[in-house]
C-alpha cells in the first residue's frame, strides 16, 4: 500500500513519527504552514519557518525514504494580527521556489474583515503563480465559513479545480463537492474526523476528489491516521484501487497540478556517527 498524507505539521512530529509512517506505507506528503502555537511576533519569524519547510523538513524526511512537499502562506489566524500582514508582500519569492507545491494554508478561522483581505490576496497570488490553493475551513461555524470561502473562490481568479477545501465533515461534503473544488477530510482521534466517519461519507459521495489526511498537528493527534482509515475502508469493502486513488493518486493528481512535484524522496542526507541529524559539517 503506498500513501501520500496530503497535509501533516511535521514540524509538530518527531522523527520516531517519519518511520513509524513509513512503515506504515506512507511515501510521500505535503506540509502546510500553519500558527506557531502562540502568536508570532514579526514577519522574520515566518521567513525561518518557510526556509524549514523547503531545507530542514525535507532532510529529516529523506532519511526515512519519505518525499517532503509543502505550502506556504499567512495562514487565517495570524491575518488578524498587523504585524504578521507583511508576510503578504514577501510570499512571492517563497512560492517560486521548486518544492512548494501550492499557497496555503489559507482560509478562515474567525470570519474577520482582514481574514477576507488574507484570502482574497493570496487566491490572487495562486493564481499569479500558478499554483494550487490549500484552503482551511474554520473549525467554528464550519458550514457557513465554508459557504463564504467558496463564494471568496468564485470572485477570484483561480479557478476551482485548483482548490482544495479542508478540515471538511458531513455537513459541509455535498456543498463541497458541487462547488468543483478538490475535498480534503483530516482524520483525528477525538475531534474533526474519525476513520468510520470517513468511511461513511466515502459511501454516500464516492471517491472521487477525495483526499485523506492525518494534519497531526501541536495537539493529540495521530500521523497515522492516513493508514487507519485505508484499513477502515478495506474493511468495508473498499477494493485496493479504491484505497490508492483516495490515499495516493488524488493527492498527487491535485498537488501535480503545480508542475513541481517529485515523488522519489531525496537521498538521505550524510549523518556523523550514527545520529539522527547531520552534525559537524557546514
Amino acid at each position: 500500500m503506498r500513501i501520500f498524507d496530503p497535509h501533516i505539521h511535521m514540524t509538530s512530529r518527531t522523527t520516531d513519527d517519519y518511520e513509524a509512517m513509513y512503515a506504515a506505507g506512507v511515501r510521500a506528503l505535503v506540509e502546510p504552514s500553519f500558527w506557531l502555537g502562540q502568536p508570532r511576533t514579526s514577519p522574520e519569524s515566518f521567513f525561518d519557518y518557510f526556509d524549514s519547510l523547503l531545507g530542514w523538513e525535507p532532510f529529516r524526511a529523506a532519511q526515512y525514504g519519505i518525499a517532503h512537499h509543502c505550502t506556504v502562506a499567512l495562514n487565517p489566524k495570524e491575518a488578524n494580527d498587523p504585524r504578521c500582514l507583511p508576510v503578504l508582500d514577501a510570499l512571492p519569492r517563497f512560492l517560486v521556489k521548486d518544492n512548494v507545491v501550492a499557497v496555503g494554508e489559507i482560509g478562515y478561522d474567525s470570519m474577520t474583515p482582514a481574514e477576507d483581505t488574507a484570502l482574497a490576496a493570496q487566491l490572487q497570488l495562486a493564481a499569479d503563480h500558478g499554483l494550487p490553493a490549500l484552503v482551511h475551513t474554520p473549525h467554528r461555524d464550519k458550514l457557513t465559513g465554508m459557504r463564504r470561502t467558496i463564494d471568496v473562490v468564485r470572485e477570484s481568479a483561480l479557478d476551482p479545480e485548483l482548490v482544495l477545501l479542508d478540515h471538511l465533515n458531513e455537513t459541509t461534503v455535498k456543498e463541497a463537492a458541487d462547488s468543483g473544488c478538490w475535498l480534503g477530510f483530516s482524520i483525528y482521534p477525538d475531534t474533526k474526523m474519525d476513520e468510520d466517519r470517513m468511511v461513511a461519507v466515502l459511501k454516500a459521495h464516492g471517491t472521487e476528489k477525495m483526499l485523506v489526511n492525518s494534519a497531526a498537528d501541536w495537539g493529540k493527534s495521530d500521523p497515522l491516521k492516513t493508514r487507519r482509515t485505508a484499513d477502515a475502508m478495506l474493511a468495508a469493502g473498499f477494493t485496493d484501487d479504491d484505497v490508492d486513488q483516495v490515499l495516493w493518486r488524488n493527492p498527487v493528481a491535485f498537488y501535480g497540478r503545480s508542475g513541481r512535484l517529485q515523488l522519489d524522496a531525496a537521498a538521505p542526507g550524510d549523518l556523523h556517527e550514527g545520529n539522527s541529524i547531520l552534525r559537524g559539517g557546514e
